[in-house]
């Protein structure tokens, strides 16, 4: 065998091992190359005579032709190869069921979603939303709200009282949201439209009660409010929330110690089914108090009450979210339960809007 064959067994050898692309082009510059293999063979044809060049040099051109072609097909295959490899690797069994979108995964809670849906219903109607601590002193819980002393809600059994301070204080924790009325009236003048949602906290528990629970509380005061304004207010926040077309409500005498005069209000409801349905039937339901703000409690917050008046309500979300969305007990509202929340909660970033619908 001659040192031509020997060197183009070698390269062709060389070639079929190269496993990839990378390997297939080191074996091609180690041949084809500057200094490659061919290449010095290719400087040798100046020294040598006519009648030798004439047979070397086409052995040589020949070589690297071949050796050319060579490389080019052994490409070809390794791209194939590649390209299955990875279309292997990356094969998509449409039989499967299809992968949940991350954002399917979690669940908005049904307070946080009512709490939404209050707020887009009321800011609509011009209110804004006002926050205070949960954790309040004495005379915003009561005193300021016109609670006289020895009232049943300042005892025990009713509040969470803290251990006296220093100066023999003891706070409370709010057993309403009513203390952020007197906050935002003194650091705000009128007009007010505020709501309140938040935490509150009473020693109570059971299927339809919890130790806290949340509440939202509303708060208009101006120069005019009147009992009218708060009767069309409450009406068109309780069609809209529940969402039906019509909703006849009653309105009883009551007594609160912040408002005077105080109203209990009632919606019509059918209970004769298996589930409450509401704006239709001859049966009433108590869904929230509220009445006109006492003179007592404007001036507590710094407000004239010969020139203001206002109106107030109170609504317990849990309920409310219990009643619109058909839920039996409160308990599990605060057990963290996964299976519940899968059921009973809400798509997240499906944020109520009144021109989407509230629980669309």
């Amino acid at each position: 065998m001659t040192d031509i064959q020997t060197l183009e067994s070698a390269i062709l050898a060389e070639i079929e091992a190269a496993t990839d692309e990378t390997a297939l082009d080191a074996v091609r510059v180690g041949a084809l190359g500057k200094k490659g293999s061919i290449s010095e063979q290719m400087k040798t044809l100046g020294k040598m005579t006519p009648e030798e060049r004439q047979t070397m040099g086409p052995l040589l051109n020949g070589l690297k032709t071949k050796v050319a072609d060579a490389v080019k097909t052994r490409q070809d295959v390794l791209k194939r190869a590649g390209v299955e490899a990875r279309l292997a690797s990356e094969r998509v069994d449409v039989t499967l069921p299809g992968r949940p979108n991350p954002l399917e995964k979690g669940r908005i809670h049904p307070i946080t979603q009512v709490m939404d849906e209050i707020t887009a219903i009321f800011a609509d109607m011009g209110f804004s939303v006002a926050e205070g601590p949960d954790i309040e002193t004495d005379y915003y819980n009561f005193t300021a709200l016109n609670f006289p002393e020895g009232h049943p809600a300042r005892e025990m059994h009713d509040t969470f009282f803290f251990n006296p301070d220093e100066n023999g204080e003891r706070r409370v924790l709010r057993t309403h949201t009513s203390p952020v009325q007197i906050r935002t009236m003194e650091t705000q003048k009128p007009p007010i439209r505020i709501v309140i949602p938040g935490k509150t906290y009473r020693q109570d528990s059971d299927a339809t009660h919890s130790a806290m629970f949340h509440q939202l509380e509303g708060l208009v005061i101006d120069e005019k409010a009147n009992i009218a304004n708060l009767k069309w207010m409450l009406q068109e926040f309780c069609k809209t929330f529940f969402e039906v077309p019509s909703l006849n409500m009653r309105f009883r005498p009551s007594f609160f110690p912040f408002t005077e005069p105080s109203l209990e209000v009632d919606i019509q409801c059918d209970r004769s089914g298996a589930e409450v349905k509401l704006g239709e039937g001859d049966d009433w339901m108590e869904i929230l108090g509220s009445g006109m703000v006492h003179p007592n409690v404007l001036r507590a917050g710094g407000v004239d009450p010969d020139v203001y008046q206002g109106f107030a309500w109170g609504i317990g979300i849990d309920r409310i979210a219990m009643l619109k969305y058909g839920m039996p007990d409160l308990r599990p509202f605060f057990e963290a339960d996964q299976r519940w929340i899968n059921h009973y909660g809400f798509r997240p970033l499906d944020m109520p809007t009144l021109f989407d619908g509230l629980s669309a």
